[in-house]
């Protein structure tokens, strides 16, 4: 008998270059063992370069293929990323109230590694207001937070204080990247007012675009699976950890991490090699 695998949507932009977005969540979701479904709300004009361009789908577009996809299939956990603005934005909380799909972890992205702003003014509101009181667990990196909470972040502890402002704007699960830090530190915080901290050494790589992408959609594979959030984290961490390590590059720019390392035969280890003098 055939056994489904749990299955995830993803609704989220489109990277030409699949470092990110879209088709680097489908990756990162089949890596996990899970089936992904998606959505696209904004087209982009990228490479490893940079974003030069975003124009959002066509709301009514976006609308119809969300309830197309759940009058179709079960979905176990949602990966919301890039939104592109207010109007999509606003498509996507509304979908989330009346479907009430489990499971929801929201990657609240705001700017481009390259500088590219990749959310208007509206959506920024749109994701304060009604995106994050619907999510299980938000994602935002330390710059994010501060955006998202006004306050100035520098260290872990005032980590805490924007998680726990985020808390106060409806947030469940807060998970607060820091990579952006001296020392490169993750929080976790449950609304109970638990806190968890993970630590990692900061790896010296080009290898880093689509790390915020196969974060949030690892740890939306592994609640799809039946882990709590902390195991989910914690596993999210160290697969994105081993993407950067075992990347290898196909541009000019900053390269994606390679979301299929665990594959016997898939080309990776590349900054590995060079640290070994093996090339």
């Amino acid at each position: 008998m055939f056994q489904t695998p749990p299955l995830v949507l993803t609704i989220a932009g489109f990277d030409p270059s699949s470092g990110a977005g879209i088709t680097a969540d489908i990756k990162t979701v089949a890596a996990h063992g899970c089936y992904g479904v998606a959505a696209i709300t904004a087209l982009t004009v990228q490479s490893t370069a940079g974003v030069k361009q975003v124009t959002p789908v066509d709301p009514v577009l976006l609308r119809k293929t969300l309830e197309m996809l759940v009058a179709d299939v079960k979905v176990s956990a949602v990966h919301v990323g890039m939104l592109g603005s207010g109007e999509i934005a606003a498509v996507i909380a509304d979908f989330l109230r009346g479907t009430l799909l489990p499971n929801v972890v929201l990657d609240t992205v705001l700017v481009s590694t390259s500088g590219a702003r990749l959310i208007d003014d509206s959506g920024i509101q749109v994701l304060r207001e009604k995106l994050i009181p619907l999510a299980s667990a938000i994602t935002p990196n330390v710059n994010e937070a501060e955006v998202l909470t006004g306050l100035a972040i520098s260290n872990s502890e005032e980590m805490k204080q924007a998680a726990e402002r985020l808390h106060e704007m409806g947030a469940k699960g807060v998970v607060i990247t820091g990579g952006e830090l001296e020392k490169a530190t993750d929080i976790l915080s449950l609304k109970s007012g638990d806190f968890q901290s993970f630590k990692s050494d900061r790896l010296d790589t080009n290898f880093t675009h689509g790390t915020g992408c196969a974060f949030s959609t690892a740890i939306a594979a592994n609640l799809a699976q039946g882990r709590p959030l902390p195991e989910a984290v914690l596993l999210a961490k160290a697969y994105v950890t081993a993407a950067i390590a075992n990347g290898y590059p196909i541009g000019k720019g900053t390269n994606p991490v390679n979301h299929m390392y665990r594959m016997k035969n898939h080309p990776g280890g590349y900054v590995k090699k060079i640290a070994s003098g093996r090339d």
